[in-house]
């Protein structure tokens, strides 16, 4: 099943068919077939939710959608976590609805990484009756209220509001652009600047979940990993995205790397520098591979192999196999044991698995999603700019 994700992976982002392997060839009949199918289930249920056949929910707190046109690497997750940050320093508690699948590892990073905040997760494939939970356990907030303090900085709000109400003010929907069944007030596509588009097909020919007239449907577009590429090319994504939302506010965005954890040691803080120089086996399964490489060419590793597994692969015994041998002629080619470095998705998903690892130093990269100031846009424009969406909403 993995090498037959890898192959579709393949197919996805190949610009030109005729190059593929032969193997790739004969399944693109089936596959085209399968997008066809796919594009007319997409518009009959459209048609459903248009004419009220299906039914959408509305909560009574401003609800943010976080999604993407293509599958994985757009940076949703971390995007999710920036904005809960956001909030937060405005002194509004959030609540974060994602679906949880593949092992839950998205839901795991950002409940580790917001733990000491105000932040409510809930976890569920019906996000509409997750959210009824909070809602009525915790109560909510007037979207006035919510809306008078959003973009204010914890140095502007009243004497008082240092303790955050457990109240919910908002709620985040991850990975909520194809999750029509509840409404949304605000709608964010996050774009991955390394392959926008791929062959610009609908699943699972291509790596579209919607063409591209659904990025008439958002508020703001945000291109990810916008530091990894030339001028050029995110000139072209522009262009693309404004033939189909001509006035759409474009922002942009990166991972910056903070810190290393040991795998064995969660708690554990590792300086950026323990790869400096170092021989490294980069072994991923998440949407863009290529960017997680890219990041430790960046901190300075002196040699660099990897191992790419399709997007929320869970690791199983012979994939740990796999790895080793890789190790074992590192080790040999420069006499000294490599370095493993993994994405904190790819640690979350079983963290129990990289045990049999045990005689090799394996470490976690932790990195922060950063607003770029590009073309004029800086981090406090992004949040002014979700604030006259919310408000013209309410």
């Amino acid at each position: 099943m993995e090498k037959l994700r890898k192959v579709v992976n393949d197919i996805a982002y190949a610009r030109d068919h005729s190059k593929l392997p032969a193997l790739h060839r004969s399944l693109l009949p089936l596959l085209s077939l399968a997008s066809s199918l796919y594009g007319v289930g997409l518009s009959l249920r459209h048609l459903l939710y248009r004419f009220s056949v299906f039914k959408q929910h509305r909560l009574p707190v401003p609800v943010i959608s976080l999604g993407n046109l293509t599958w994985g690497g757009n940076g949703k997750t971390p995007m999710v976590e920036y904005i809960a940050r956001c909030f937060v320093d405005s002194g509004i508690s959030p609540l974060i609805l994602t679906r949880g699948y593949f092992g839950g590892d998205e839901a795991k990073m950002l409940e580790r990484h917001l733990l000491d905040l105000p932040v409510k997760i809930g976890i569920g494939a019906n996000r509409a009756a997750s959210a009824s939970w909070f809602l009525q356990k915790y109560g909510y907030l007037n979207p006035w209220s919510v809306m008078k303090s959003f973009d204010q900085s914890p140095f502007h709000r009243e004497r008082g509001d240092e303790i955050i109400s457990e109240k919910i003010g908002a709620a985040i929907l991850d990975d909520g652009m194809q999750h029509w069944s509840l409404c949304r007030d605000l709608e964010i596509v996050m774009l991955n600047g390394l392959n926008p588009w791929g062959n610009s097909g609908l699943v699972p020919l291509g790596p579209l979940r919607e063409p591209f007239t659904a990025l008439g449907r958002a508020d703001i577009a945000v291109v990810h990993h916008a530091d990894l590429i030339t001028e050029q090319s995110l000139k072209d994504i522009e262009l693309t995205i404004r033939e189909f939302q001509n006035s759409i506010p474009i922002f942009y965005t990166k991972m910056t790397p903070k810190y290393l954890f040991d795998a064995k040691i969660a708690t554990s803080h590792v300086r950026l520098e323990a790869l400096n120089k170092a021989n490294v086996l980069c072994v991923s399964a998440i949407g863009s591979a290529e960017a997680f490489v890219k990041s430790i060419k960046k901190i300075g590793a002196d040699y660099i192999d990897r191992l790419d597994f399709s997007d929320h692969h869970v690791f199983q015994s012979e994939d740990i196999e796999n790895i080793r041998r890789r190790l074992q002629h590192l080790e040999y080619k420069f006499n000294s044991k490599p370095i493993v470095v993994i994405t904190e998705k790819d640690y979350d998903r079983d963290p129990e698995i990289l045990n049999l690892l045990d005689s090799y130093k394996i470490f976690v990269l932790c990195s922060e999603l950063q607003l770029l100031a590009y073309r004029g846009t800086t981090a406090e424009g992004f949040k002014s700019t979700m604030k006259r969406a919310l408000a013209a909403k309410f």
